[in-house]
């Protein structure tokens, strides 16, 4: 990169930053969780009006607007059939306890932003409009147009891209920033299951815990039969009537693709309750088999290890836990590596489980990767280390992005798994989640310069 071209780029981020964090914090004050289809808005209300404003922001922008029947949009700029696009998505997971403020104000910290949907995915999204704006104010001369695609329903099912793949035609090569830098070129595959109890329950009254299957939980409760209980490390316990007590696990959120460093509120209930001996028979084996999940996140519990030398070993959490028909069901997520599938993964916890429950098979997406010498992945990750003054060089996932559903796809930061967080700041999926502000602007750098880049390459 010329230094004019660094420094023009530098100008435009610095000119427009202001904008950036206002029309992020617009974004964020919708709570764009999936809801109840209506006519309008198959994904619910919180999604499509979330999805109205992001192509609201693109036509302020400038841009041309397009909405693809309320499952997904997009801005676009340039004309013709080929093009580029980046992918992002304004939908988010639910909110649980453990904020500071209130989730869907977004607050300003030390040069970080807090608010759900900062860094995933609406800061992001905010972001890729913004590098569209800059291809126009400049008049760069476009080979291919390009396209900011707008999602809706990443978080519970990615039906939007299945809709868009459906009735338009795919990007040349499209990236989406929804992981980490430099540039990730494989994903993991995903297991999403369910493990529905059998034996019916006696001494657990109710058991909860958990907001989406995709988050490990920070809290869990249950309301138990016993004579006496006591608090214990991070559960709390409370009469609450005759012979019940209220159990209320406290653990530390994340993402279900990166267990490491969370604490898993299901699973610190689970080993109370069998510390305690509060169940007995069937329900205690059945407690055992949850811990067996909850222990071992990377499936040795079970039996479903898996590794192969080219991505990182399985991994499995339980997100969710309740009660349905007076039997208890605990929700799946399994990230694995290309040497296992989600039907050998339930098939394997279902040997465990035995006749204590059955194990569904919810959705099975499998790995994805695509080779370091692909011209465009060359260009993204020079784009990365042009600007940073790095010499970084792709990995690979245990998250699952929009990339894995397109024929030519990379994700492409803006997180930093390697970067220092301060306190303050929680995770992504998590309470307080946060985005470094100099960290997004510099990714809009990254993403100018990745595009400008790949408009010169032959497809």
């Amino acid at each position: 990169m010329n230094e004019e071209l660094r420094r023009d780029i530098d100008r435009f981020v610095e000119e427009n930053t202001e904008s950036i964090k206002r029309d992020i914090a617009r974004l964020v004050a919708i709570n764009s969780v999936e809801g109840e289809p209506e006519p309008d808005a198959p994904f619910g209300r919180g999604p499509r009006e979330v999805l109205d404003l992001g192509l609201q922001i693109a036509r302020e922008l400038g841009l041309e607007a397009v909405d693809c029947a309320g499952r997904i949009g997009y801005a676009a700029l340039g004309e013709g059939e080929d093009y580029l696009a980046t992918i992002t998505h304004l939908d988010v997971v639910p909110v649980a306890d453990g904020w500071t403020g209130d989730p869907f104000v977004m607050r300003e910290r030390d040069g970080w932003l807090l608010g759900r949907g900062v860094l995933d995915d609406k800061g992001p999204s905010v972001l890729c409009l913004y590098a569209l704006k800059y291809l126009k104010e400049k008049n760069v001369p476009l080979r291919y147009p390009v396209r900011a695609l707008l999602g809706a329903n990443e978080e519970t099912g990615m039906a939007d891209v299945e809709y868009y793949l459906a009735n338009y035609r795919a990007p040349l090569f499209c990236f989406s920033p929804d992981a980490d830098f430099p540039l990730v070129n494989g994903e993991k595959g995903i297991y999403h299951g369910t493990l529905r109890a059998r034996v019916p329950l006696d001494r657990i009254v109710d058991i909860r815990g958990g907001v989406a299957p995709n988050a490990i939980p920070q809290k869990a409760e249950a309301t138990v039969k016993a004579a006496s209980l006591r608090s214990e490390g991070r559960v709390t316990a409370e009469p609450a009537g005759e012979g019940l007590w209220k159990l209320t696990a406290e653990g530390v959120a994340g993402h279900a693709s990166m267990p490491e460093g969370t604490v898993n509120a299901i699973g610190e209930l689970v080993d109370y309750l069998l510390k305690n001996r509060v169940c007995t028979g069937e329900e205690e084996r059945l407690l055992e088999l949850l811990a067996a999940l909850h222990r071992h996140t990377d499936g040795s519990g079970l039996g479903v290890q898996a590794s192969d030398g080219l991505f990182k070993p399985l991994t499995i959490v339980g997100g969710v836990i309740g009660v349905e028909d007076g039997r208890l069901f605990q929700s799946l997520d399994s990230r694995y590596p290309t040497n296992t599938s989600g039907a050998q993964i339930a098939a394997g916890i279902q040997a465990k489980a035995g006749e204590l429950a059955e194990v569904t098979v919810d959705r099975d997406a499998k790995p994805f990767y695509m080779p370091l010498d692909n011209p465009a992945i060359q260009a993204c990750i020079n784009a990365y280390n042009e600007v940073t003054g790095e010499n970084a060089e792709p990995f690979t996932i245990g998250g699952g992005t929009y990339a894995r559903d397109f024929p030519n796809a990379v994700s492409f930061g803006p997180e930093h798994f390697d970067r220092p967080v301060p306190d303050f700041v929680g995770p992504i999926h998590g309470a307080d989640e946060g985005a470094c502000v100099a960290w997004l602007l510099e990714a809009l750098k990254v993403y100018i310069l990745a595009l400008l880049s790949l408009e010169e390459l032959d497809f």
